[in-house]
């Protein structure tokens, strides 16, 4: 099958069209117990704003990875990043990067990861409860600009329910294809009035094998990613600088009341991983955070509660050469702080209002020349007010969300640009950008709406207009990027961003038999997006100048699935697909962007026993930018689990097995950067065994 021959609509229609007949057969009467309850979204006084999707539980634990973005790579309208191990982001119907924020519970994670795809998240996620991808109304809670959506990951270090007793959970896994073994160990115990938590993870993975070649095509494709620099690798069995070796600790207490709780939390994260470009070379990343977070419930008459939080994040890597010599730091400094007050209902509506401040100041250094690196020293500003409602009348359930922020960028205004002349532009000279301060005022919201058309069966409308400023590499970068093999040129003058996504959604939650489709399309205003100019710095390596620019562009999908008995006793099937277009609207392809996918998953649990399979075909991605090198080939992913668990004494044992990449086929990801996408695919077939004790 040839997917330039199709249209994204026609492959939209078609499996909008599949779902809805299936998910049309009759089901007889539908049991209430077979209602879908996705217990693990949390109330904290606003939990009838539900994320889109939620991993918790088995589910969870049985996708859970080493990065945030391997967790969430296969779920409906989710792609990710890949360098090696150590470093993948999650990839939001076609959108990545700043338009897909992180959080760590509710709050900002406080790196560098949203400025290049080798900059890892830095959440460790082996203590991770529940991870909750937000969209529309509920994304307006704590973020403008995230158009994709936001990403929020759960660990509960500041415990807000009295434990009986010690309790807590620990696990150990070994992995075959990196020799990769983890550990990690948590606790929650009762003090009196306090909820004291602990948790620690040690993760070490060497490097992985992978199928056949490293680079595309074989050790001899004569890649030229920037003009004159053919780069052949002829690694094959191993790829070299794909470790990852993470160790966490994780502190809490809380002291809790009869009307909420007054808590705090700190965390210790060190992290050392490679980076598998054509070069290679390698980070160490450590970041130090401090969480605070009270909750008053039934604080005055109209609310249900008052919850202040706030953190402080002192985040720093350091960027290595493949011979170990040290080429950059960088620093990021965070303070955030929320208040969230929840009112009851009122005109069938419950809603949150608040506020929100956030300042940060973002260093980068080059040890070679003891200047900046790519990007001058940026404080950032942020302040922000917002309001979301969601309501019940009669047969419609709506959802109504607005948010406005002002947003501020304060580069050095010391900084001094190497001259250009220094760099060996070739055939075009291009100066750095002015040292300006900006400041944005965005404006951000959303209404939709779910109507019951039958009981059981559900129609949605939902219109979200999202704006976004320009970050400061965007506005102020000049300088080699080694990771993405670019020279990057950033433009102060780039305006406001912004986007109106309306989504037009279908679904059925009654019967064995459940779906849901959804059909979409995202309009840009002032798309950022880094141009290939057709020029290149002969000085660093020849290195392709990508400059910050803007253009109106469009990104339109689909997804949608169709599910038998899921999450049940006894068998459960399911099928799902993806795909979303991106194009500039005068022509052309946006760079980056998900290949189409098709999928089966069939599951089993009965008396303590759970396994799975999951068949994905991803089909190739070659609606690529003008610049980029293709097509991205297609690949099929073949995944299986099986666990046993059972209750000894007070401990529930649970023995699992994860076989994953059972083809041993060649991955490599459209959503990443030519510079690590031909020369690192992902890893080769593996198997892991483990052991969890819950308490």
């Amino acid at each position: 099958m040839n997917y330039r021959h199709y249209s994204t609509f026609r492959y939209a229609l078609l499996l909008a069209t599949s779902i809805a007949s299936f998910s049309a057969w009759p089901q007889g009467n539908a049991e209430p117990s077979l209602q879908l309850n996705v217990s693990g979204v949390r109330d904290d006084g606003q939990g009838f704003l539900s994320p889109n999707k939620v991993l918790s539980g088995d589910d969870l634990q049985n996708k859970l990875s080493g990065t945030l973005g391997a967790t969430l790579a296969n779920e409906l309208g989710v792609s990710a990043t890949g360098y090696g191990s150590g470093a993948s982001r999650p990839v939001i119907r076609g959108l990545e990067g700043a338009r897909v924020q992180i959080l760590q519970n509710g709050l900002s994670v406080g790196d560098v990861s949203s400025i290049s795809a080798d900059h890892a998240v830095a959440n460790p996620m082996q203590n991770t409860h529940q991870i909750e991808i937000l969209r529309g109304a509920s994304a307006l809670l704590y973020g403008s600009g995230s158009s994709g959506g936001l990403v929020n990951v759960v660990n509960d270090r500041i415990v807000t329910s009295m434990p009986d007793a010690l309790s807590g959970a620990m696990n150990t896994s070994y992995e075959t294809v990196n020799q990769g073994k983890t550990a990690n160990i948590e606790l929650d115990a009762p003090a009196g009035p306090l909820a004291l938590h602990f948790d620690s993870t040690i993760s070490n993975s060497n490097n992985y094998r992978i199928p056949g070649f490293a680079e595309q095509g074989g050790p001899n494709a004569n890649w030229s990613i920037n003009p004159g620099q053919t780069v052949n690798v002829p690694y094959s069995g191993k790829l070299p600088f794909s470790f990852s070796n993470q160790n966490s600790l994780g502190l809490g207490a809380s002291y809790l009341r009869s009307d909420g709780y007054t808590g705090v939390s700190l965390e210790r994260m060190n992290h050392n991983y490679g980076i598998p470009t054509a070069e290679g070379g390698f980070i160490q990343q450590s970041q130090n955070r401090y969480d605070f977070a009270h909750q008053a419930n039934d604080p005055f008459d109209g609310f249900s509660s008052i919850k202040i939080s706030a953190a402080n994040t002192n985040y720093q890597h350091t960027e290595f050469t493949n011979n170990g010599v040290a080429s950059t730091q960088w620093n990021n400094t965070a303070s955030e702080a929320r208040l969230e007050l929840t009112h009851k209902e009122l005109l069938g509506s419950k809603g949150v209002i608040g506020a929100q401040v956030i300042g940060a100041t973002l260093n980068a250094m080059d040890f070679n020349t003891n200047n900046y690196a790519i990007v001058p020293q940026t404080k950032s500003n942020s302040t922000a007010l917002f309001w979301v409602e969601e309501g019940r009348y009669g047969p419609l359930k709506s959802s109504l969300g607005a948010r406005y922020n002002y947003a501020a960028q304060n580069p050095n205004s010391a900084t001094q640009f190497p001259s250009t002349s220094s760099q060996g532009f070739t055939p075009n000279t291009y100066g750095p950008p002015t040292i300006q301060n900006r400041q944005f005022n965005l404006m951000s919201y959303s209404a939709g709406g779910m109507l019951d058309v039958a009981r059981g069966y559900g129609l949605g409308l939902a219109y979200t207009v999202s704006q976004r400023a320009p970050t400061p590499q965007e506005l102020y970068s000049y300088g080699p990027h080694d990771s993405t093999a670019t020279f990057d040129i950033g433009n102060s003058n780039l305006g406001t961003e912004t986007s109106h996504n309306l989504e037009l959604s279908f679904q059925k939650t009654l019967g064995l038999m459940r779906s849901k489709v959804s059909v979409y399309r995202n309009q840009f205003s002032n798309y950022i997006y880094g141009f290939y100019t057709g020029s290149y710095s002969s000085t660093n390596n020849n290195f392709s100048v990508v400059q910050a620019s803007q253009a109106n562009a469009n990104i339109r999908g689909a997804e949608g699935e169709l599910t038998y008995n899921w999450n049940q006793t006894g068998i459960g099937g399911r099928l799902f697909g993806d795909v979303s277009q991106g194009s500039f609207n005068a022509g052309g392809n946006l760079p980056l962007q998900p290949a189409p996918r098709l999928g089966s998953e069939l599951a089993y649990q009965r008396d303590g026993w759970l396994t799975g399979a999951t068949y994905i075909y991803s089909y190739q991605q070659n609606r690529l930018a003008s610049w980029e090198i293709g097509p991205t080939p297609s690949y099929k992913l073949l995944n299986a689990n099986l666990s046993y668990t059972e209750r000894i004494g007070k401990i529930n044992w649970t023995g699992y097995m994860a076989l994953k990449n059972l083809l041993n086929e060649e991955i490599r990801y459209a959503t990443s950067p030519m510079a690590v996408r031909l020369y690192a695919p992902q890893p080769g077939r593996s198997l892991m065994l483990g052991v969890r004790a819950a308490f």
